[in-house]
């Protein structure tokens, strides 16, 4: 087995990486190391949670211990898609980095552009940003990229899904084309395969796992829910999140519930904490200060429930999550590798629980496509439990044996009842029950039921005589024949 003593990182990198308590690389970090430490170019594919971050990080800092930077003229970049991650990785290259003389600048969002400017200014060896942040700082005339060494581009696909693929390109425009590049991410889509067929020269390409493949260690499943009413599909989604998370008890010590909207991030961390849980929202549409705030009270385990859009699913190295609830199928298959990947991290063990209503089966099926297998279909817990007694009619009941099945056949389609449905519904009576089932029908709506087979039936023979006139016949009118008679005596 290889261990990082056998990689020829700096000695005073491998002290900290001791000292963090890792001593064998995962299979990313074995393969991307060495050749980032003979200056290659660097193409890493592996799903999140594997530990690209220290596959960058390490021979970054082991290059880097040597030289000295200029002002303004940063000797390395890490571009990141959102300020969590960046402020991540500047964690890693603090701990990593703690024994060697390397200076830092994070340039992210909600910060003063003061402070940043000051860091710049003095010379940094390594700079992580933010596309937007970094382009900012450049056209206010505050940083030169001519002087970059090394650039990272973590999480390709997350920028490609945020939109940020044309900053990247105007980013590396800028730095010298004598650059080391190293490029990672988790899926490679056609733009990102562009782009390092573009910029990165005979790259060495890791790809440790199958693209979009999720880690073994974690358990998956899939609520299929259809609500009472339209009108009561949100609060009673929400109810069933909250059943959901009582059926897990006492393993589930945590979890990050993601929702595709912001709004919905709000109101079901609103809804939960009156219901007595711990949980608070995180979005891209709150102060960075708060932000941060929250993941890390959700860090050291003082808040509970993290409800996150998916700014929070990339790349975000939160340890221990027993659990993650989708309360919404992700709009794009691949966010779902992404969200999932926060729990079952470092071999630990990990459970996933998706909510899916009847409009979101087609992103269901293109997670599934994604995957290559089918996610397994749970029952919804507690169905009956607190559910009123219903008494359906009989008739009722074999009127509508398949509500949905008749569009497409679905294995989920005997799954698509929701105790909050069954539970909000009134109580039918047996009284009720027979007058709906049984009622007498009066000789007034007899009659036209039975006229009208008759008045059809015969209409029909009218016209079934093919080759023959078919006059008024025998219901010529007296008045019209008199005038005929007239006529023929004058």
């Amino acid at each position: 087995m290889t261990k990082f003593s056998d990689l020829n990182l700096h000695p005073k990198v491998l002290k900290a990486v001791e000292e963090a308590g890792y001593e064998s690389p995962t299979p990313i970090q074995a393969g991307a190391i060495p050749p980032a430490l003979e200056g290659r170019d660097v193409l890493g594919i592996a799903q999140t949670g594997t530990g690209k971050t220290a596959s960058f990080t390490l021979p970054m800092i082991t290059k880097l211990a040597r030289g000295r930077a200029r002002a303004r003229m940063p000797r390395s970049l890490v571009l990141c898609p959102t300020r969590e991650l960046a402020a991540q990785v500047a964690e890693n290259f603090d701990s990593y980095a703690k024994h060697v003389r390397l200076t830092k600048a994070l340039l992210i969002g909600g910060v003063s552009f003061k402070e940043q400017d000051m860091l710049i200014d003095r010379g940094v060896d390594v700079l992580i940003a933010t596309p937007g942040r970094l382009l900012d700082h450049f056209e206010r005339g505050k940083l030169l990229l001519t002087g970059v060494q090394i650039m990272v581009v973590d999480e390709a696909d997350r920028m490609l899904d945020m939109g940020f693929i044309p900053d990247i390109e105007r980013i590396f425009s800028l730095t010298p084309f004598t650059r080391q590049t190293l490029f990672f991410s988790a899926t490679m889509a056609p733009e990102i395969e562009r782009i390092t067929n573009t910029f990165l020269s005979d790259p060495a390409r890791i790809e440790v796992a199958r693209q979009a493949t999720t880690s073994e260690t974690i358990t998956q499943s899939v609520i299929m829910f259809k609500a009472s009413r339209k009108d009561r599909e949100s609060s009673e989604k929400r109810k069933l999140l909250r059943d959901v998370i009582e059926s897990e008890g006492e393993k589930c010590r945590n979890a990050i519930i993601f929702c595709n909207r912001k709004v919905d991030v709000d109101i079901t961390a609103k809804s939960m904490k009156k219901y007595g849980l711990d949980a608070a929202p995180i979005h891209g549409d709150l102060e960075q200060s708060q932000r941060m705030k929250t993941l890390e009270s959700f860090r050291d385990g003082s808040l509970r429930f993290l409800v996150a859009s998916d700014v929070a699913a990339r790349g975000l190295d939160i340890p221990n999550v027993s659990h993650v609830f989708n309360f919404d199928v992700p709009s794009h298959a691949e966010d779902y590798v992404h969200r999932i990947g926060r729990t079952g991290r470092a071999g630990k063990k990990g459970t996933t629980i998706m909510i899916c209503t009847p409009r979101d089966e087609r992103n269901l099926a293109d997670v599934e496509r994604l995957l290559k297998t089918e996610i397994p279909y749970q029952d919804i817990p507690g169905a009956t439990k607190g559910a009123a007694p219903v008494a359906e009619p009989v008739e009722t009941a074999k009127a509508d044996p398949k509500p949905q099945d008749e569009k497409k056949p679905s294995r989920r389609s005997r799954s698509r009842t929701s105790s909050a449905s069954k539970s909000s519904e009134p109580a039918v009576s047996d009284v009720d029950a027979e007058v709906k089932t049984e009622k007498p029908r009066s000789t007034k709506t007899e009659k036209p039921k039975n006229d009208k087979p008759q008045a059809k039936e015969k209409h029909a023979d009218k016209h079934s005589n093919k080759g023959q006139s078919v006059g008024m016949g025998d219901h010529l009118p007296s008045f019209i024949a008199l005038s005929f008679e007239s006529r023929r005596s004058g």
